[in-house]
Order: structure tokens, then sequence, then C-alpha cells
């Protein structure tokens, strides 16, 4: 693109010179981010056993979750305020020191309180990373970073368990947290180094005030915005598990982020720059996104959190064999979306989105289909289409909707589209949940337990004669049949969003290809 396209489109001239560099750190922040997701789960008998505090360690998990998702909104806007690097820098330190701090736990509430720290910084990790992508990288070439972090994302998501059990099992869990130091440490210096952001004006001139009127930052809308997700998720993570759906606590939850939902658009309303802007969702493509993305964070629950417990419980697999079934996914999903400009580039991005999801449906609706108790290859080989299709799905998507819009709000775009995926996800294990647990307790009557404690029981030799390990065993795979039917449902919700509300070509801006030099 030459300079002059480049200022007639707003766009200032790029140079490819350092980005490799920069991709590098790119990469190695998103693992950080992914595996800190995971990689407690096998680790956790070592830590109660270090720590105490079974009744809570669920935190661990929930606390990171809950940080992370609900500061993406907030690091968005202020990567449009005052730029990708500082906020990447500051998030990256944040989360160095949380990981510091997590390594150095006494008791499993300084832990859990510890882990809320590190998804503050993770939360910066994420949305800002998948920004610097589309700013380095113009249009045509998007795809090859976009596949390159979804597959260190895949890779490190699935391989954090594993890695988790290694360390917790042949050093010590503390490991887990330490080994981010150095890793986070090299992506930093990387950043420090060669990421070089254009010379932007303040927010007061892009007002028509003054360029050193200091930028205006939002900070009622982002305490607003924080409150309520924080009683959102709080009440989707803990509801059915540590207290009942309809119990005061599940109740008061849901008012309380209702309530405190009001009172976030009355405040975003009158903020000079909201956080959540409204044009987030006046405009069509990024809404028709943003909720296509929520329903794929709502099936990906399917999947993830469910086909580990089928492959052991009912397969009879180990732990490692069973990630293996999980892994043919992330195998197809980044070659599929790295492929994916070759078709957007010729059908346009809604119709390579229809497609992809379209083919993500039907292979969801056959899961239930598959013989009991099957072989593994059968669920592996469902795996590796249904990556293949969410890659022609998800990155299209992202990369349409990031080309509408300027360099300005690119980061509020990412952001926002992140996290309704995020939210889709917390909805998912909500919902799937109940419907497992409701599936198990029509088919063992009663109170039947939940996926996990069966699958525990049908793990331990000798606790069940055959014909009850057999009946336990079709009991979980109904359950996980009736999941696979739910994330169906949400697969089709994308595919009517998509029709129904994307525009047919989304309105890409002309040569708004890069903002960033490295």
């Amino acid at each position: 693109m030459s300079e002059t396209t480049a200022r007639r489109a707003g766009t200032p001239a790029t140079t490819p010179r350092g980005r490799g560099p920069v991709v590098a750190a790119l990469m190695l922040g998103m693992a950080l981010a992914a595996l800190d997701g995971t990689v407690v789960a096998t680790a956790v008998p070592q830590i109660v056993g270090d720590l105490g505090g079974l009744s809570v360690f669920s935190w661990l998990f929930s606390g990171y979750l809950l940080a992370v998702t609900v500061t993406l909104p907030v690091y968005g806007k202020l990567c449009d305020t005052f730029g990708r690097k500082p906020v990447l820098i500051a998030g990256t330190v944040l989360f160095l020191i949380g990981s510091l701090l997590c390594a150095a736990a006494w008791n499993m509430g300084s832990l859990i309180a510890f882990r809320v720290v590190q998804g503050l910084g993770g939360g910066a990790l994420q949305g800002t990373i998948q920004t610097i992508a589309a700013d380095l990288y113009p249009l045509r070439e998007r795809p090859k970073i976009q596949a390159k972090l979804s597959s260190v994302w895949a890779t490190a998501s699935v391989a954090g368990p594993a890695a988790g059990g290694l360390l917790a099992g042949y050093a010590d869990w503390r490991w887990i947290f330490l080994i981010n130091l150095p890793v986070g440490l090299v992506a930093l210096w990387l950043i420090a180094r060669f990421l070089v952001e254009p010379r932007r004006p303040g927010a007061g001139a892009a007002r028509g005030g003054s360029a050193a009127e200091r930028p205006a930052v939002d900070w009622a809308g982002a305490l607003t915005i924080f409150a309520t997700g924080v009683l959102l998720l709080t009440a989707l993570v803990q509801g059915g598990v540590a207290w009942p759906w309809t119990s005061a606590p599940s109740l008061g939850l849901f008012g309380g982020a209702l309530a405190l939902a009001g009172v976030t658009v009355l405040v975003e309303r009158r903020a000079a720059e909201p956080i959540i802007p409204g044009w987030i969702w006046r405009r069509r493509t990024i809404a028709a996104v943003n909720l296509a993305l929520g329903a794929l964070g709502l099936l990906m629950v399917a999947p993830t959190v469910f086909l580990p417990t089928y492959s052991q419980a009912v397969l009879g697999l180990g732990p490692i064999a069973a990630g293996f079934v999980l892994s043919a996914m992330t195998l197809s999903w980044p070659l599929t979306a790295a492929l994916s400009n070759r078709v957007y580039n010729r059908i346009g991005f809604r119709l390579t989105a229809v497609i992809g999801i379209s083919l993500a449906l039907l292979v969801l609706l056959a899961f239930p289909f598959l013989p009991f108790p099957g072989e593994p290859w059968q669920p592996a080989l469902l795996m590796l289409l249904l990556g293949g299709a969410l890659g022609l799905f998800q990155l299209p998507l992202i990369v349409g909707v990031q080309s509408t819009v300027p360099y300005e709000e690119r980061g509020t775009t990412t952001a926002s589209v992140l996290f309704c995926r995020q939210v889709g996800q917390s909805v998912g294990a909500a919902l799937f949940g109940a419907v497992a647990n409701g599936v198990l307790a029509a088919r063992l009557g009663g109170d039947g337990g939940d996926l996990d404690s069966l699958a525990r029981a049908l793990d331990a030799p000798g606790s069940l004669t055959a014909s009850a390990a057999d009946h336990l065993r079709r009991a979980v795979d109904a359950a996980v049949d009736y999941v696979y039917l739910g994330a169906a449902a949400a697969a089709a919700i994308a595919l009517v969003v998509l029709l129904t509300l994307a525009p047919r070509r989304f309105p890409v801006l002309k040569d708004a290809d890069d903002q960033t030099t490295a």
C-alpha cells in the first residue's frame, strides 16, 4: 500500500521489519493465557493436599475465568485510548506478578485471590494480542497470524492438563506458576524492543480540543461493567454446584446483575468515552458477529468439557488417550483457518462462516448416533471434522469484523467479540451441566450424581459389578448425547443469526490494513 493511499484511508504506511519477533511475543503471550486456563486441573489433588480448602478449590478455575472475562471490555477500550503496547506490557506484568504470588501462596484462600490477579492480567493478554495481530497484517495476510494464534491456543489448552499433572507429579505444583516467569519475560522484552506504534492524537484532539488534553477514561463504566460481570458469571458458574438454581444466592446474584446492568447502561450513555459504546450493538456486522461467537462459546463446552469424561467413562480410555481424542480438533482447526482466506476472498466472510457453522451443525448432530460403546477413532474423527468446520466459521468472522472498523475502534471491537465468546462458554457450562445432571437423574433415578463422580466410580477397579458399570456407562453416554444436541442447537442459533442479522457483504474499510509498525 502506497503512502498516498494510506494517507487517503487515514492509515499510516507500515513496514514488516521486526514483525517476526513481535509475532513470537504474541504467540508466547497467547500460550500463557491459554495454559493457565487449564493447567491447574490435574494438579488439584496435590494443591489440596498441600494447602487444604477442598470445598472451595473450584474457585481456582472460576476466579481466573471471572477476572479474564469481565476485564476484556475494559482492556479493549484502553487499547483504543492509550495504544496496544502499554496495555499489553501492563497486562503481562500483572499476569507475571499474579503467577509469582500463586507460587508463594500459603493457603487456598490466598491462591484463589492470586489466581484472580493472574486473570486480571490474562484479560489484557487475550484481547490485546488479537488486536495487535490485526494491526500488524493487512487483510489478505491476517489468516496466517490468526491460524498461528489458534494453533497456540488449541495446543496449549489441550496440553495444559497434561503439563500440570507432570509438573505436580514429578516436581512441585508451584512450578505450574513459576514456569510462566521466563516465558513471560521473553515476551515482554520482545514487545518492548520491537513493537512500535504510530504517534496518535489525544482524545481531546480527536474531539476538536487540545492535543495535549489527557484522554478521558470511563472509570465509572469500567467499575459497573466489572461488578455486573462478576455477579452474572458467579451466578452461572456456581449455580447448581454450590447452591440450587432457585435458591436465594442464585436469585440474589441474578437480580443484582440485572440491576447493575441497568446502572451500566445509564452510566455508559452519559460517558464521554464509554467502555462499551453504543455503536457496538447498533452496527449490524459487529452485533451479528458478537452473537454468533457467543453461540460458538456455548457449543464449545460440549467437546472441551464433556468429551474427555465421555472418552474415559464410556470408551474406557485413560486421561492421556482421552486428551488425544479431543486434540484431533486442534489439528484441523488451524489448518482450515489458515486456508479460509482463499474461500472468503471468493465468496465473502458471511457465506464462508455460514458454510463452516452448517458443517459443524451436521457433525454435532452426528455425535448421538455413535454406537455404544464404540471405538475411540469414531469421536476422534468427528472432532477432526468439527475443528475443520469451526476454523471456517470463527476466523472469517474475527478477521471480517476487525476489518470493518478503523484502528481507533479495533481494540473495543475485538474485545467485545472475545467477551461474548467467554460469556457464551460460562452460560454453556451452566446450561449443559444442568442438562447432563437432569439426564443422569432420569436414567439412574433420583439424584444420580454428576458426570465427574460417575466417571470416578467407573474408574475405581472392583467398585461396581459388570451390569452396574454398564448401566452407568449407558447413562453417561445418554447425558453426553443430549449435551451434543444442545451444542447443535447453539450452532443452529449461530446459523440463524448470520442469515438474518449479518449483511451479505461485510463493509470492509478500504486499505484499513495496518496501524502498527514492527
